[in-house]
């Protein structure tokens, strides 16, 4: 059964009506045009909201060959309501306002919901201020990536309705009477009222609404009043067996492990590092290992999210909250501040006891650490040192190897002094003999020599005293023939003094 067309979008305990979609001739033709697509809103854990969108197709085109040019191919009779489909989880709210950009100021309202059937993503309802702007908004943003550094790109398609089926949780959401007032709610960051006339409003997964300006200041992508996030934590899985069933989480260093039940390792744990605290991942209880029961006595109820008393078996009672009975119905407002006082002294024991087992924990981690340091640096000392020791040995051997060549050397170059001085003696008495036998030589020939000329003159007198023997006298002439033979005498004496000097 098809609920009215008028559209109702719940943020938190009040309504925003959405206005009715424009009548069109053919209504029942567009409903068969659209495809349907189901959501859902809320903490799982509180109170969830069902319902269904109706979406224009891709492939929805306008065929009015009277349609202006800025609304070509767009769908006929569509609203200023548009769905942003498959926005990546990690995308923040503040993220999504700052891509919008200058189209905030146009946008009425937003609201968060998850599809059916799809993961690590969400969609986003957007209701503009006129038709126009959403036709704009969606040419501009249709195909466009949501950053440079990702392949994500804005799916954008035109929702023709959308209707609520309905809401499972433990807090009643009945609709105020349509005769009574209803109280405009506030913004829980700014305190000032939702008027979507001042500003966009938009409604988080978790079904709280802020100011579009006031959410935008927002970097986490949790929710600023219940803290509770689109981002869905991965499943635990132990920490040794990898196995996801009985797990337990040390409350003192976040170690998860599997319980008794399974292969032991959370005890094993406590065992090895005396973190005796551990939290039940699926009650959400702690068990103290050394004392062998459970610690606490406040639980978070699955209900309303609210921390309850566990009653004095460790359960819970059926409508989900803790109880504690007691035989006196008469206890007195004394007894209950007494009994407070001393679970405020039992846990201000524990932890004191606690803490004390982790400083001693702690500080025999750091004699150990300290220990292992002093070992390391004595250890990286010792090497470093024969390391050093190693290389001064090698020099040291290549300076004596150095040494003994330099000697051996030494002792040839003495050697080879020796005889060099030998031989230099030598040929010094060879020099001096040659020497005294040349001018023993030189000697010699020069008295030949002498002999020689002596000898030589005595043979140049005789030769002359025979040419005067044998020389005969001739008359004197006349002045022409004196003249001859003075040139003749001449002549003479000449011959006679180059035969004495021969």
């Amino acid at each position: 059964m098809m609920m009215p067309s008028t559209s109702t979008i719940i943020a938190g305990e009040e309504s925003v009506v959405l206005p009715p979609v424009a009548s069109v001739s053919g209504e029942s033709s567009l409903s068969d045009m659209t495809q349907t697509v189901h959501f859902s809103s809320g903490n799982p854990r509180i109170g969830e909201t069902r319902g269904v969108m109706h979406l224009f197709p891709d492939d929805a085109v306008s065929s009015s060959s009277s349609s202006s040019s800025s609304s070509l191919n767009l769908p006929i009779g569509r609203n200023p309501l548009v769905c942003v489909l498959g926005v990546p989880n990690h995308m923040t709210y503040a993220d999504f306002c700052q891509f919008c950009g200058s189209f905030i100021q146009h946008i009425l309202e937003m609201r968060t919901v998850r599809n059916d059937g799809i993961e690590n993503r969400y969609s986003i309802l957007i209701r503009f201020d006129s038709q126009e702007s959403t036709d704009t908004f969606y040419q501009h943003f249709r195909g466009k990536q949501f950053n440079s550094l990702e392949e994500d790109v804005c799916h954008l398609l035109f929702t023709l309705d959308v209707q609520f089926t309905g809401y499972s949780g433990s807090i009643d959401h009945t609709q105020p009477s349509a005769a009574g007032p209803i109280e405009q709610p506030t913004c829980p960051v700014c305190l000032e009222r939702l008027d979507q006339d001042t500003g966009g409003i938009l409604t988080t997964m978790c079904n709280h609404s802020f100011h579009c300006s006031c959410i935008s200041n927002w970097p986490d992508s949790s929710c600023p009043v219940c803290r509770y996030c689109q981002q869905q934590p991965e499943n635990s899985v132990c920490c040794i067996c990898q196995t996801t069933e009985n797990l337990w989480m040390c409350v003192i260093c976040g170690v998860v492990g599997c319980g008794r039940y399974k292969e032991g390792h959370a005890r094993r744990h406590w065992e090895e590092t005396d973190h005796c605290y551990s939290l039940e991942l699926e009650t959400q209880r702690v068990w103290d290992y050394a004392g062998d029961n459970y610690v606490h006595r406040l639980i978070q109820s699955k209900t309303d999210g609210k921390l309850v008393e566990l009653n004095s078996h460790g359960r819970l009672s059926k409508d989900g909250c803790g109880s504690c009975e007691y035989s006196d119905s008469g206890m007195t407002d004394a007894l209950l501040n007494s009994k407070v006082d001393m679970i405020i002294s039992e846990y201000n024991e524990l932890l004191q006891a606690q803490l004390e087992n982790q400083k001693q924990y702690f500080e025999k981690l750091l004699q150990n650490v300290k220990e292992e340091t002093e070992q390391k640096v004595s250890e990286a000392g010792s090497k470093a040192i024969s390391q050093r020791l190693q290389k001064l040995q090698t020099r040291f051997d290549r300076c004596l190897e150095e040494k003994q060549f330099l000697e051996d050397l030494n002792e040839n170059l003495v050697k080879n002094k020796d005889v060099w001085n030998t031989k230099i003696t030598e040929m010094e008495e060879r020099e001096k003999k040659a020497v005294r036998v040349k001018d023993e030589k030189i000697q010699g020939l020069e008295e030949q020599l002498g002999k020689l000329m002596a000898q030589m003159d005595g043979e140049s007198e005789v030769s002359e005293t025979k040419e005067v023997q044998d020389a005969t006298v001739l008359p004197l002439s006349t002045t022409n023939n004196s003249s001859s033979g003075s040139g003749n005498v001449i002549h003479a004496n000449k011959k006679k003094s180059n035969r004495r000097k021969g």
